[in-house]
């Protein structure tokens, strides 16, 4: 009988284990952090482990457990293909660019002349990422060279922390003028401008890198497109109140109408060509109205989309109803281990030869 290993962390494996448990998939729950994870694993076909970037543990560890054991044979969610570029908007931009997908244009610079260089031609306003952050954290808009060359001598100096302490603040003062907050968050999100998050100290500076892109503009919201094994849910995000970015701004259309089935079919496309298990696109829309991709993530945040109303398959046909997005996974997983994995390796001991 195939066993599956959740790692009992994020958000994800609440919704493993309940399907596993619905199904009566057999499974068994095990710690990723421990020093013997891979001796806990021997008995299990795969393994699942939702692992997240705000974790500096996870940061450390878990994309390199994942393939590792994927060499091995086992099959792993997310895999090398899904996960390698998670939380990494420059890979991104460089798998986008090379398979030739429908990219906001993106510069990145490795020296500080380089990217001092590039201001006398950019044009204003641009947008500023650092390479990894969810939810539109780390993101700016820059409307003027001074702002530009200030953000360029700290990206070659002493660099970014992961964590924004200043834009959580104002996150969680607009969600509670929104009334998606409480009063007593708006206080714990002024808090966190002298109390840092537990750990925060342990996530790596950005730094050593400029990257820009291309600010789309006249885009009251961006389109996000899930796909998890040819079928694909989707939200349109409305941008936050005088602002320019719609992810995590909480305000979303359900509604299918107001998806563009254009996004679908490069999603789809992109994830068949990929290989991609589970992938999220947000796209905007460009002066002639063509879509464009911002960036991806195999991870998303789920009660955003509790409210779909159905999903899509790979030949854009409608599925009305409640549908079990992390089943799907869960059920991926079980085919992949059904198919066998064709990178199992052998493994023996030198010194017994």
């Amino acid at each position: 009988m195939l066993r599956i290993a959740i790692h009992d962390g994020e958000s994800f494996s609440k919704y493993w284990i309940d399907y596993c448990i619905e199904k009566e998939i057999s499974y068994k729950i095990v710690n990723c952090y421990d020093n013997n994870i891979i001796q806990e694993l021997e008995d299990c076909d795969a393994l699942m482990f939702h692992h997240h970037q705000g974790n500096y543990k996870d940061e450390l560890f878990a994309k390199q457990l994942l393939y590792s054991l994927e060499q091995s044979g086992k099959i792993v969610f997310p895999d090398y293909n899904t996960n390698w570029h998670f939380d990494d908007k420059i890979g991104q931009k460089y798998l986008l660019e090379v398979v030739g997908a429908p990219f906001v244009n993106s510069k990145i610079f490795y020296s500080k002349d380089e990217a001092l260089k590039y201001l006398d031609s950019v044009r204003y306003p641009f947008v500023f990422k650092l390479r990894g952050g969810a939810g539109s954290s780390n993101v700016k808009l820059i409307n003027n060279r001074q702002t530009a060359i200030r953000l360029i001598k700290k990206a070659f100096g002493k660099g970014y922390p992961s964590f924004d302490k200043i834009n959580y603040f104002k996150e969680r003062i607009n969600k509670y003028l929104d009334g998606r907050d409480t009063l007593l968050g708006a206080i714990k999100g002024a808090a966190r401008i002298f109390i840092p998050v537990k750990n925060a100290h342990l996530l790596k500076r950005e730094m050593g890198y400029f990257y820009s892109q291309e600010f789309i503009p006249n885009n009251s919201s961006d389109t996000r497109i899930i796909t998890i094994d040819n079928k694909a849910f989707a939200i349109k995000r409305f941008v936050r109140k005088n602002d320019f970015r719609a992810s995590g701004s909480g305000n979303i259309s359900y509604s299918k109408n107001d998806i563009d089935t254009r996004c679908l079919e490069i999603a789809f496309k992109i994830s068949s060509q990929l290989k991609f298990q589970c992938i999220a696109y947000d796209f905007v829309f460009d002066s002639n109205n063509d879509p464009l991709i911002l960036e991806i993530s195999y991870g998303f945040k789920p009660e955003a989309y509790w409210g779909c109303p159905g999903f899509w398959d790979n030949n854009l046909h409608w599925y009305e109803g409640e549908f079990n997005r992390f089943g799907w996974m869960v059920d991926l997983v079980i085919n992949q281990i059904k198919k066998g994995n064709p990178q199992n390796i052998e493994f023996c001991n030198p010194l017994e030869q």
